[in-house]
């Protein structure tokens, strides 16, 4: 039984407290550090959590097995470099960085002490994503050939000037850090790693706070292409579409924190010319918070690496700092 403390109790931080059931054989959050502690001590008492002085005290404390951090994106870094320090293993929101050397830093760190690092990247323990994953490697989807996806809502107008998730800092490339890092995630697990990115990004409806509207297009290393879009300053909506030579797959919806339906249409050969309309396959319901959560604790148990230097996450962090030279250059930008 991994023993956490949530470090951070936003709106976000607490639905991963919510999200792992008391009776857990794997993880139990058992303590909290929060910045206006006053404002969760309600929350805190409801859900048995000590509450700690601040981060430090966490990392000082014996009875801590690891942290969870949900706490601003620019913090990320340091903190899960000073949890690798204390030996505590640690659970960090996306991104593990706002930029590609930040991220590499938080990887060889937890490499180095030998603490299980991941990054909330919750969509792999999506059954239909999964299962995604599953009919292009068996062949029913055929070659990959491409993937489009958005991650779009009201983000922009959900937080008043000065609060830090306008800091352009925090989210560089607009909706990226906040949504469209989870949809880059998913592309890398089907298809590996990017190859290119060219960009577009832009603030058009406010006359402050960051990007509302930002699009790219992706080459990847294996040869398929990609494009992702996403749009905070609209109604909520994602989507991800998978085109393989023999059919494809998609699932999107509003609701994104939800167990997905999937979407699968196939190429009929001995009838080319007929239309097929699509399988719609349900799955029995799941928390992917906390399906990752017990994932990692399962991991720091045995002492498995998960985020590893050179691995999906730090890569994502390389595509979002290509996406920005990009937007920055309006040109392609090839990845190492």
């Amino acid at each position: 039984m991994i023993r956490a403390a949530i470090i951070g109790l936003g709106a976000w931080g607490q639905n991963l407290v919510r999200n792992v059931p008391k009776t857990s054989p794997h993880l139990r959050f058992t303590a909290a550090a929060t910045r206006t502690p006053s404002k969760a001590a309600g929350f805190a008492a409801e859900h048995g959590l000590r509450m700690l002085d601040d981060y430090g005290a966490a990392l000082a404390d014996p009875d801590v097995d690891a942290v969870v951090l949900a706490t601003p994106h620019t913090q990320h870094t340091d903190q899960i470099v000073a949890a690798a320090a204390a030996g505590k293993h640690v659970f960090t929101e996306k991104p593990l960085g706002v930029n590609a050397a930040a991220a590499a830093r938080a990887a060889q760190a937890c490499a180095d002490a030998g603490v299980t690092l991941s990054a909330g990247y919750n969509w792999r323990f999506q059954p239909a994503l999964q299962r995604i994953r599953t009919l292009l490697a068996d062949g029913t989807l055929g070659r990959l050939l491409h993937m489009e996806g958005n991650f779009c809502g009201p983000s922009a107008y959900r937080f008043p000037q000065g609060h830090w998730r306008h800091d352009r800092n925090e989210g560089p490339a607009g909706g990226m850090t906040g949504r469209g890092v989870h949809v880059v995630d998913a592309m890398l697990s089907l298809a590996g790693p990017i190859a290119q990115v060219t960009a577009q990004s832009f603030r058009l409806v406010q006359d402050f706070g960051m990007d509302d509207t930002t699009s790219m297009l992706f080459r990847f290393k294996g040869g398929a292409t990609g494009y992702l879009g996403t749009v905070i300053a609209t109604a909520e909506t994602w989507r991800l579409q998978v085109f393989g030579s023999e059919g494809w797959a998609e699932v999107g919806d509003v609701e994104h924190l939800t167990t997905w339906d999937l979407k699968l249409c196939r190429i009929d050969r001995a009838n080319i010319g007929v239309k097929q309309r699509p399988q719609v396959i349900s799955f029995p319901k799941t928390s992917t918070e906390c399906a990752e959560l017990e994932h990692f604790a399962q991991a720091a148990a045995t002492g498995r690496p998960l985020v590893l230097p050179g691995g999906d996450a730090v890569h994502n962090v390389q595509v979002l700092e290509a996406i920005l030279e990009s937007a920055r250059t309006d040109a392609p930008v090839r990845l190492g």
